[in-house]
């Protein structure tokens, strides 16, 4: 007499296996392929800028202008996300660095932001 766990082990449910093909063959779980040593630099030059405007406007700004100027940031972020050149990449972010020097000077003036308890 066969054990019970060997005939649960060898049936198959055919609507799991439907639902693994479909993601495992959809398009956002496909391996991309590697980044370039300067592409991946470049990823962590524009990751660290964006990290720096929203801890800036976290830290400086009030709830109203703070979610329009999150939503400015995040929507030239992500205009951009699909350019592949290195110099244009390059030029991006230093245009971008130049253009939030000078608003963050403007956002840092306002003080700090709201006080929030820590706990």
């Amino acid at each position: 007499m066969r054990p019970h766990f060997v005939r649960f082990a060898t049936t198959t449910n055919p609507s799991s296996k439907a639902i693994k093909s479909a993601t495992l063959s959809s398009p956002r779980f496909q391996k991309s392929p590697p980044l370039s040593l300067d592409h991946f630099i470049q990823r962590q030059r524009v990751l660290a800028l964006y990290r720096d405007i929203l801890r800036s406007l976290y830290r400086h700004m009030s709830e109203p202008q703070r979610g329009e100027s999150i939503a400015y940031a995040k929507g030239e972020f992500t205009r951009n996300k699909d350019v592949r050149e290195i110099d244009r990449i390059r030029y991006l972010i230093s245009t971008g660095k130049a253009e939030w020097d000078g608003v963050r000077r403007g956002v840092e003036e306002m003080g700090p932001g709201p006080a929030r308890g820590r706990g």
